[in-house]
């Protein structure tokens, strides 16, 4: 029996920051997802606000940043070696600039990728904003994000997130592949990077870019999926652009506070949408 945990005391929250994030918009975004379905797949899973909030039967997440899903299926694959191995860098001499570029520096040399998962939540919680953020070469260059206090590492959230994953597939990659598993009963979240008419959103989770263009495909590839009979969800930018990409879908208005610009007076309350289908 599906329900919606973000309402009960056993909601789980993400152990990662994560930019576009959906825990504020939790409480407008659940209402929308049909109850009575078996499984969530999510082809942008992100931080998994939408996928750890719910109680579906199983999942399937996806995401095109390599090292966030290597994150994912470290903690579903060896979560106890996994956080402990991470919880080691949250130490005091570890909160300083030379200490967060010398573990950034790492990071980015670093090829194995549990490796390079064991060093990405200290860089989430001490580098600036929490953001992930990556150049043209592919190389993490997110600088260190001054925080007065010592970061807490998320224990509970990873602990809650690595029971959640024993019922998960984890998929990395283009969103085409998670969406085409998709059938009869299946309830299909997207939260691609978002389009934007006017001043530039953020949308370096990775190297490659996703343009217009690849938001058509993303219509298309639901679409084919809602005739199998699954129901979809897409969140974008409430834009002039974004009502005409979801032409003939049922498009619901959401408001969020937005904090993810470094300048304070660009931060505010944004409109944005839910496009659903089926």
């Amino acid at each position: 029996m599906y329900t919606h945990l973000a309402t009960t005391a056993a909601a789980s929250k993400p152990f990662l920051k994560w930019t576009g994030g959906k825990q504020r918009l939790l409480s407008q975004l659940l209402p929308l997802l049909p109850v009575g379905k078996h499984r969530l797949i999510e082809p942008f899973v992100g931080a998994g606000s939408i996928f750890l909030a719910t109680g579906y039967d199983c999942s399937v997440i996806n995401d095109a940043n390599p090292d966030l899903v290597a994150t994912w299926s470290a903690l579903q694959a060896r979560p106890r070696e996994y956080m402990e191995r991470a919880a080691e860098l949250f130490v005091d001499e570890n909160q300083s600039p030379d200490a967060y570029a010398s573990i950034r520096a790492r990071f980015n040399a670093e090829v194995d990728s549990f490796e390079r998962a064991v060093l990405l939540p200290y860089l989430n919680r001490f580098g600036f904003n929490g953001l992930f953020r990556v150049n043209a070469k592919g190389a993490f260059n997110v600088p260190y994000g001054q925080p007065k206090v010592l970061p807490n590492f998320p224990w509970n959230q990873m602990e809650a997130a690595s029971r959640k994953l024993e019922r998960c597939l984890i998929l990395n990659g283009g969103f085409r592949a998670a969406i085409e598993m998709a059938e009869e009963g299946d309830v299909v979240y997207c939260d691609p990077p978002y389009v934007d008419d006017s001043a530039p959103s953020f949308t370096q989770y990775t190297s490659a870019r996703f343009g217009i263009d690849q938001q058509y495909e993303l219509v298309q590839a639901c679409e084919a999926a809602v005739e199998r009979g699954a129901t979809v969800l897409i969140s974008n930018h409430d834009t002039a652009t974004t009502r005409a990409l979801y032409a003939g879908w049922d498009i619901r208005e959401v408001r969020v506070r937005r904090s993810v610009s470094a300048d304070a007076g660009a931060r505010g309350i944004a409109g944005e949408l839910v496009a659903c289908l089926g």
